[in-house]
């Protein structure tokens, strides 16, 4: 299984990114906060960041962990290399790219190395890569010696907005996606603006999905950003790339520092997620998470009509937004059933109605339980193709 080379539909590319283009400290530093200390964290965005690791670490941890998959191994040996500059002893665990990862044997492969190294508590793991290596990453950090640190290095657009802040981790089984996970805060998030260089067009506009979302649910000065931008959204070094990047960690960083456990307020994230999980799971996923969350919050947008929450302004600009990104707003409509099936076994249902998160208008989310089968059938109608 590790040994194989498994591909998504598009995985990462192998170039090596760069870690900061300049010497000068850039840093934005956005606080995560949880419910006791040891939850507390920073999510760092800017340029040059591997150098804070020491101060992150302190000299409690001697030996490092590097999960990266196959196709950032000059990038996971860059991180080795210079932990081992500054007193560390470094360790690599290549694993598969993208979802191919979130399996329990890439896991067990993990604890493997870890072993076999003698990584005691307070040592540390460090993930490279997109929001699925951060899942696993962090999966494996949370059982090893029922918890050690982990930072997170996120290098696609996907990983910084999404995966790689507020502590959910989690590996897929046959049955579903993220459905064995723990909660387990990092002690830090890098995001290292420079390593989106090398990351192709087409994976940062599904990455955008996420900041969409959060523009939707939290922050609209975000969509009148991407409305107004359409060229510098796709340049990964602008200035208008990193400040959606912020925003969009905000907005999360916000919602997770009142409910890290997904008791209230932090489901709001799931925005678009309950329909997209069940796409993803019926592609096998081959597709993309962010094409697949853009379908869901079409879907939820439409839900909002129909229940008479939202007007229809705001569910054509939904529709506008994502289009502008070649992102897919419908999807296929021999699929129903199959959705449907996945979506009452998601962790998002209670019982035997389904939730959505759904807009009562820009910026205002709210719980949606929808009272009868028919109204979900009907209104998938609207995105089918």
């Amino acid at each position: 299984m590790i040994e194989q080379s498994h591909h998504a539909a598009e995985s990462e590319t192998s170039i090596a990114p760069t870690f900061g283009a300049s010497g000068e400290e850039d840093i934005t530093y956005i606080p995560v906060t949880g419910s006791s200390p040891r939850e507390n964290y920073d999510v760092l965005v800017g340029h040059n960041l591997l150098k804070k690791i020491p101060d992150i670490l302190g000299n409690t941890a001697h030996k490092i962990l590097v999960i990266h998959p196959r196709a950032l191994r000059a990038t996971g040996e860059l991180v080795m290399e210079d932990l081992r500059k500054v007193g560390y002893q470094s360790f690599g665990a290549e694993i598969p790219d993208a979802e191919e990862a979130k399996h329990h044997q890439v896991a067990a492969f993990c604890w493997q190395v870890l072993g076999q190294n003698d990584f005691t508590r307070t040592d540390a793991i460090i993930s490279v890569g997109g929001g699925a290596i951060t899942d696993v990453a962090g999966f494996v950090a949370a059982t090893w010696l029922r918890g050690v640190r982990v930072i997170h290095i996120p290098t696609t657009l996907l990983g910084m907005v999404d995966a790689a802040v507020g502590g959910k981790t989690g590996i897929n089984t046959a049955e579903g996606k993220n459905l064995v996970g723990a909660f387990w805060p990092p002690s830090a998030v890098l995001c290292e603006i420079g390593t989106l260089r090398t990351l192709p067009e087409h994976e940062l506009l599904t990455g955008m999905a996420e900041v969409v979302k959060c523009g939707f649910i939290a922050d609209p000065q975000i969509l009148d950003s991407i409305e107004a931008n359409p060229e510098k959204i796709r340049d990964s070094q602008s200035s208008i790339v990193r400040d959606l990047i912020e925003r969009a960690v905000r907005v999360k960083a916000e919602v997770v520092s009142e409910d890290l456990r997904e008791s209230g307020r932090r489901e709001i994230l799931n925005y678009g997620h309950t329909l997209g999980h069940a796409i993803e799971r019926a592609e096998r996923y081959q597709w993309r998470h962010g094409a697949a969350v853009a379908v869901g919050m079409v879907y939820a947008a439409e839900l909002a009509l129909a229940a008479g929450y939202l007007n229809e302004t705001i569910v054509d600009r939904t529709r506008a937004i994502l289009k502008s990104l070649n992102l897919p707003v419908g999807y296929r409509g021999d699929r129903w059933k199959e959705l449907l099936e996945t979506m009452r076994r998601d962790k998002k249902a209670r019982g035997s109605l389904l939730r959505f998160i759904v807009l009562e208008e820009l910026g205002k989310p709210r719980v949606y339980e929808v009272p009868d089968d028919s109204i979900l059938y009907m209104t998938y109608q609207e995105i089918a193709e």
